[in-house]
């Protein structure tokens, strides 16, 4: 029996931008995985901006982990190697299990654009509570090549041989939370 294509299903995904110096006005990174997921037909559960501090990081993430609304994490920020740089080290104890192949495939694909500095991306990915989390460096190109040649595709139903979607927690997506806020 051959398997059946599933359609794409809308998932819920909160942006995390993690910085010292960005706010909403200049937060490219973050608002171009906002639009991209939008585009995508994903809806916006959540948006915070947050300093590059592990228990910062930690207690929004931990939030939405927890929460019964939100199915995919996206960060931005914090995964080089300056001393402030700690997205890593703050989201990966949360993890239930690790997608190393992300940040591999990360580095792999950037390696085009930036050539060997990609080895110092420490972006990772990984699953905690039925929540997909990727961690991107906190540059718009990255996250447009994390988006569009890995991320996009791992979050969507439709997508085979297989995707994260049916790894994921059942929510209620009625709603785009963020504009319901106004």
């Amino acid at each position: 029996m051959a398997k059946q294509n599933k359609p794409f299903q809308p998932l819920n995904i909160a942006v995390l931008t993690i910085s010292d110096t960005r706010d909403e006005s200049n937060d490219t990174s973050g608002q171009y995985l906002v639009d991209a997921l939008r585009d995508a037909g994903h809806i916006l559960a959540d948006k915070k901006i947050v300093k590059d501090d592990i228990y910062q990081i930690r207690a929004v993430s931990s939030n939405w982990i927890a929460s019964d609304n939100v199915q995919v994490i996206l960060t931005t920020g914090g995964t080089g190697f300056t001393g402030r740089d700690s997205t890593p080290e703050a989201i990966t104890p949360l993890f239930d299990k690790t997608v190393e192949g992300f940040g591999e495939l990360f580095r792999q694909v950037s390696l085009a654009d930036i050539g060997t500095s990609t080895i110092q991306s420490r972006a990772v990915a990984g699953m905690a509570n039925k929540v997909v989390i990727f961690c991107l460096p906190g540059s718009t190109g990255a996250c447009k090549t994390g988006w569009n040649d890995i991320i996009k595709s791992q979050i969507d139903a439709s997508v085979k041989p297989c995707n994260f979607v049916a790894q994921l927690k059942v929510v209620d997506q009625s709603v785009d939370a963020c504009e319901s806020r106004g």
